[in-house]
């Protein structure tokens, strides 16, 4: 279905170019404005620059608002460029406030002031007041268009109030029920209203145990918040329990995929962009990588260390040994991310705590333990067999034994690394994404290094 969806979309843009081309725009308009808001901003941004605006202008207002929300950036930027103060503030009257705010971030300082000229005063006070909120917190995410009703209403005048207020309203399903002075008391859904008869008191059936997030919560906390209750809006709220705005599932959902890619990027070791991929430059994309490759490779000093440390161990260590080093590092490194990744997915998803830490190891080194025997014996069985007899090379018991103890050792290390870098990371409010794969790899990398050379200088007689 998706693919179908994604050729009819190809088409639809194809054709637009050619109404383009013969300058149909009365077919194009009719075209356009039946399209969801979400294709609609794909096909504009498929087009050539110069066609963007006029086919833009086609849009009926609202679908030009809906649809000036779900593109990109840049786009939105260019579109920012040549609209008159008059299209300016059409586009932006439609808007929900929280929609406002997340272009307002983005856009630069000549921009941004265009934006806020063209707003009436209470929208403007509105916006200022939530780019004060800490980066990432709940207030910046959140919107004020909300219900809200008084516990002393009957379900008639609740009624009333929702069908004079709607339209400019975010959602209507959930209402928050507060007192004069904005104190949440409760909330009723729609459902409710509807299953009770119009001269019912809603105090009689509302909901009081309201689930809420402060503004300055992290948004990705109310991201748990909403997917642990199932919720479709949840309120945000002051330290005086004073509702303040709600934040949206459609928004939740978008937090939810930046902090998927964010903490995609820092696993891999890149620094986070909001940014497209394919609408990055090669200078942001080089700034973004080098600093964390700039590290790691620094980092490596340590095993540079181990190195010169064991150099007359390692000048003794036979061919057979040297070839084995790329096998323990690599499944180190494999193993330490095994458990990181765990333990990170954990943690995001509120099922691991920082508290859990003994736990944790107790069960990650009982894991160790049957991996790393399964690894060592199947390692001990490679080189005798496969690599002695079918490949003919020397590998005699006690090297194979070296090899075998040294994989051992380097997945317990690993595992046992690779669980608590992440809760040390929670411990210290740091993203536990910062220490995943590269940072795990390097550490291991050092310690199964140092243990083969241990094992090594243990077993062998030679050296």
């Amino acid at each position: 279905m998706e693919q179908e969806n994604q050729v009819e979309l190809t088409d639809t843009i194809e054709k637009v170019k050619q109404l383009l081309e013969e300058k149909n725009f009365r077919e194009i308009k009719g075209l356009i404005n039946d399209m969801m808001p979400q294709d609609c901003a794909m096909l504009l941004e498929e087009l050539p620059e110069k066609d963007m605006p006029p086919v833009f202008r086609l849009l009926s207002k609202e679908n030009a608002a809906e649809t000036f929300v779900e593109m990109e950036s840049d786009k939105q930027q260019l579109l920012l460029m040549v609209f008159s103060d008059a299209e300016l503030k059409a586009v932006f009257d439609e808007m929900f406030l929280d929609d406002t705010v997340d272009i307002i971030e983005e856009m630069p300082a000549n921009v941004v002031k265009r934006i806020i000229k063209q707003s009436d005063t209470e929208t403007r006070a509105q916006i200022n007041e939530i780019l004060k909120y800490p980066k990432d917190s709940a207030g910046t995410i959140m919107t004020v268009e909300y219900v809200s009703l008084r516990e002393h209403w009957t379900v008639k005048e609740c009624f009333d109030r929702i069908r004079k207020i709607a339209l400019d309203k975010e959602t209507i399903y959930v209402c928050y029920v507060t007192d004069d002075k904005r104190k949440l008391l409760g909330l009723v859904t729609v459902k409710d209203l509807l299953l009770h008869d119009y001269d019912t008191p809603i105090a009689d059936f509302m909901e009081t145990d309201v689930i809420s997030v402060e503004t300055t919560d992290d948004k990705e906390f109310v991201a748990q918040r909403i997917s642990k209750y199932d919720l479709y809006a949840i309120p945000v709220v002051d330290g005086e329990n004073r509702i303040v705005g709600i934040i949206t599932v459609d928004d939740v959902l978008d937090v939810m995929e930046q902090e998927a890619t964010e903490d995609i990027s820092k696993m891999a070791a890149v620094t986070p962009s909001h940014v497209s991929y394919l609408n990055q430059s090669v200078w942001e994309i080089w700034k973004n990588r080098i600093p964390w490759l700039l590290l790691l490779m620094i980092s490596a000093t340590f095993t540079g260390l181990i190195i010169n440390t064991f150099e007359a161990t390692l000048n003794q260590l036979s061919t057979l040994l040297f070839a084995c080093i790329p096998m323990l590092m690599d499944t180190g490194g494999n193993a330490g991310s095994q458990a990181s990744v765990t333990i990170i997915r954990g943690l995001a998803l509120d099922e691991v705590h920082t508290k859990d830490v003994f736990k944790v190891v107790w069960k990650e080194m009982r894991v160790a333990l049957l991996l790393a025997v399964c690894l060592a014996v199947v390692c001990f069985g490679k080189l005798m067999l496969i690599d002695g007899l079918l490949f003919g090379y020397n590998y005699t018991w006690d090297i194979c034994l070296v090899v075998s103890l040294s994989l051992l050792a380097t997945v317990i290390v690993a595992k046992l690394v690779g669980c608590l870098m992440p809760l040390l990371a929670k411990k210290c409010r740091l993203d536990p994404a910062v220490v995943a794969s590269p940072f795990i790899t390097t550490i291991v990398d050092a310690l199964s290094l140092l243990v083969y050379c241990q094992i090594a200088l243990s077993i062998l007689p030679s050296i």
